[in-house]
């Protein structure tokens, strides 16, 4: 299947890893993909480090393992880099998306020799700015679309908004929120 597209979450429990990789399946979904997209669980416990999983592809995919050759690296919690390998089996040709307020160029030393693309998104600023809390996940989502260019960003402004405006019928400030962590996310990662 030469069009798989192949995304690995790292966060911990309780960072939205999980929830941002079932809204980008959706959002793929939605423009007439095939998708997976599932949780890797350890512990169980809020904290603890968590792996989630994205294939995306045009053709139906019978591959259900987890992902050990991603495209794509999402980093929820820059904190993990020092205890996890991040990087294992992650492709040249890729890119990882690290939440950090380090520049690409200041992050890749700590990135065990990857040469491909690097990088970072100030997530939790972003969150606090437009959410009031540090809600990770929703800026990472969006940075990933940013730089995989897995869906198309105008498709999927529209998709996240119409399931926002559904979850958060009863809280339209959520919704506003929401929605601007989105644009300013793809407008604010650095890519290097």
């Amino acid at each position: 299947m030469k069009d798989i597209v192949e995304i690995r979450w790292h966060g911990r429990g309780g960072q939205g890893a999980k929830t941002a990789s079932l809204l980008l399946a959706d959002a793929a979904f939605n423009t007439g993909k095939y998708v997976q997209g599932f949780p890797e669980y350890g512990p169980e416990r809020m904290g603890a480090p968590i792996t989630a999983y994205n294939r995306i592809s045009s053709e139906r995919s019978t591959v259900h393992s987890n992902i050990y050759f991603p495209d794509y690296v999402v980093v929820v919690d820059e904190t993990l880099i020092a205890s996890v390998d991040v990087t294992a089996g992650l492709k040249e040709t890729g890119a990882i998306v690290v939440n950090s307020s380090k520049t690409p160029a200041e992050l890749r030393p700590y990135l065990k020799g990857y040469t491909g693309k690097v990088c970072t998104i100030d997530a939790g600023k972003i969150s606090e700015e437009e959410l009031g809390k540090n809600f990770p996940n929703t800026p990472m989502l969006a940075a990933i679309v940013k730089v995989s260019g897995v869906v198309d960003v105008t498709d999927f402004i529209k998709d996240m908004e119409a399931s926002f405006k559904h979850k958060f019928a009863s809280k339209p400030q959520v919704i506003e929120g929401n929605m601007n962590a989105l644009k300013r996310s793809m407008e604010e990662v650095q890519v290097g």
